[in-house]
């Protein structure tokens, strides 16, 4: 009789395993429809975490829309200081122009090295063999576009025309490995301080301003921008700040690392910049355009 009841014990035994694993095989099959004890089994878990999720998320809820309500209320005071700084910049502004107007007048002066005519296009292409060198915008010569003149984006700089077709043209970027490709720059400061863009560190992504005077001290953030002084760029244009400066070997000047103010991987829409107050074309005018930079 025991050995009966062992047997039988076996025999159980053996059918549930096989029993499982056929259940197991029957539920990992590709199916459309559950079977009814799954079906069971995802009610009742689904029932359970639907209420412990829907108290979760309000409370969740709640503390987010505190925390975005702080925020908000932060941002919001921020604003209006940078409103009021605004305001403030616009009076300034105003009586700035109106006193250089009125100089110029008593001057007789027509022309500024400021002026220039702003012309919108968008890029159509960019090579990407000199992704950093060059792209194509859909203005050309019939536009009036010439080369040497200023491209920009409300960023800043991001570069010169180089060569123009009826109706397009090349732009040569700041971030260009063209040793030729040059601006005059200025720090701007209590002292201003002149030097050359020329240079583009591809793995810090900051550009090179030589030839600065070697007393001079520099902060971080100071703005640069263009000079004017080449003969092709209006003056004041925006090109990036300070991230660091650097003697050079001979200790005769610095070098200033500049972080540009532009997107220049993300190009879309730009402005090209008629110099209203163009140089002359004379041999003493091209020289000196090359000691400046020639830009």
């Amino acid at each position: 009789m025991p050995q009966f009841f062992l047997n039988k014990r076996l025999i159980i035994l053996l059918i549930s395993i096989i029993v499982l694993v056929a259940l197991v095989g029957f539920s990992l099959r590709d199916r459309e429809n559950a079977s009814w004890p799954e079906q069971f089994v995802k009610d009742v878990v689904g029932f359970g975490e639907n209420i412990v999720a829907k108290p979760t998320s309000f409370v969740s809820g709640v503390f987010g829309g505190v925390a975005d309500l702080k925020n908000t209320y932060t941002e919001n005071q921020h604003l209006k200081e940078r409103l009021e700084e605004l305001a403030q910049l616009e009076s300034e502004v105003a009586d700035l122009k109106k006193e250089n107007k009125d100089l110029k007048e008593s001057l007789d002066i027509t022309d500024s090295i400021r002026d220039y005519d702003p012309l919108n296009s968008s890029v159509i292409s960019r090579n990407p063999t000199n992704w950093n060198d060059q792209v194509e915008i859909d203005k050309g010569s019939s536009d009036g576009v010439k080369p040497d003149m200023a491209v920009t984006t409300p960023s800043g700089l991001i570069g010169r025309v180089t060569t123009t077709g009826a109706k397009s043209a090349t732009v040569e970027l700041l971030t260009s490995s063209d040793v030729k490709n040059r601006v005059s720059a200025k720090v701007q400061g209590d002292e201003n301080a002149f030097g050359i863009i020329n240079g583009y560190d591809s793995d810090t992504k900051l550009l090179e301003l030589k030839q600065l005077p070697y007393d001079m001290k520099f902060k971080k953030g100071q703005k640069v921008v263009t000079s004017g002084l080449g003969g092709k760029f209006p003056a004041g244009i925006f090109i990036g700040t300070i991230e660091k400066v650097e003697t050079d070997k001979m200790g005769l000047s610095q070098t200033a690392f500049i972080k540009p103010g532009a997107d220049m991987y993300d190009l879309n829409h730009v402005t090209v910049l008629k110099r209203s107050a163009e140089a002359g074309t004379t041999a003493d005018d091209t020289s000196s355009s090359d000691t400046t930079g020639g830009r």
